[in-house]
């Protein structure tokens, strides 16, 4: 199955693009869900939600949709994977909480997290190793240090999915360790992160990618990040409509969303703090970074490898 979505949903930029104007933050899932079938939870980095407000998503989202959850911070950039357990214990409650909600856990990596630091590769295979086998999760590196045949080996081992990077002269490796292929586009080479539209014929790139991957057996899950202008809705729909997926658009002022998506305890659970929204000016960390257009190639050994069973 492939499923196209973007990387959180509550931007008041995309008011007119998405949302229709007046939208209530607290309506913007319903709206979102509506058109696509999956969202990438952002917000769960900064602040992890309570049990009952993915309960309260897994009675209001409509069938078929289903939400990737990004890990809390505090494990992935404060204790860098250490001691792993408190957290894995909150995934847990989470998935049980989203039952057939719940898509993937996204463990994003801190860009200064060398492979050899600190032993981490074997914090990594100790996070997996305790990890219930029930929940997919999709591991972004930033370092250059992970892209290594011991790392994709480690993934490919636990069946856990290495996300495919785009965007930003950030390292694209179109590479496959697990059943699921996770792929989050953050904005064109030439822009600052979260910036920028893709070009169409980017776009069918990553169509003509996707595909081979489907071929193979695996499931696709694709996250466009480039929120500003509103580009992650306007490119994710030219990439479903590459892909064959020709349902109808939210046009804007509307009245066809029923009555979804609001946490059960109210509010918009994936604004993302105003600090963080200071840093997607493109002020951030540059090391290991990728300077060519598009996706390079794959990174050591093939990357179109059977699908773990």
């Amino acid at each position: 199955m492939i499923r196209i979505g973007t990387s959180g949903w509550s931007y008041d930029h995309w008011t007119g693009v998405l949302y229709p104007p007046r939208t209530p933050p607290g309506r913007r899932l319903a709206v979102y869900a509506a058109e696509f079938d999956t969202v990438e939870l952002n917000a769960s980095f900064y602040r992890w939600p309570r049990d009952s407000t993915f309960a309260g998503w897994r009675q209001r989202l409509p069938d078929g949709f289903t939400m990737s959850v990004k890990a809390h911070r505090g494990l992935t950039h404060f204790r860098r994977l250490t001691g792993p357990e408190p957290w894995v214990e909150r995934f847990r409650r989470c998935w049980d909480a989203l039952g057939d909600r719940a898509e993937a856990l996204l463990v994003q990596l801190h860009p200064d997290f060398e492979r050899g630091q600190h032993d981490g590769l074997e914090r990594l295979d100790h996070f997996l190793t305790v990890m219930p086998d029930h929940i997919p999760v999709a591991v972004e590196i930033r370092h250059p240090s992970w892209d290594a045949p011991e790392v994709f080996r480690l993934l490919e081992r636990h069946g856990a999915g290495y996300v495919v990077m785009s965007g930003a002269g950030l390292r694209c490796i179109p590479r496959a360790t697990g059943r699921l292929v996770y792929i989050r586009l953050h904005g064109p080479d030439q822009h600052s992160r979260y910036h920028g539209s893709y070009p169409e014929h980017e776009l069918r790139r990553w169509a003509d990618r996707i595909r081979s991957w489907q071929d193979e057996g695996r499931d696709v899950d694709v996250y466009f990040n480039n929120d500003l202008g509103g580009y992650a809705v306007r490119n994710a729909r030219t990439l479903r409509r590459l892909l064959g997926d020709d349902r109808a658009t939210v046009v804007p002022g509307e009245k066809r969303v029923s009555e979804v998506g609001r946490p059960a305890d109210g509010g918009s659970a994936d604004r993302v703090p105003d600090a963080d929204r200071l840093r997607r000016s493109g002020r951030g960390d540059h090391r290991g970074r990728r300077g060519a257009a598009g996706c390079g190639p794959a990174g050591p050994g093939d990357q179109h490898r059977p699908p773990q069973q």
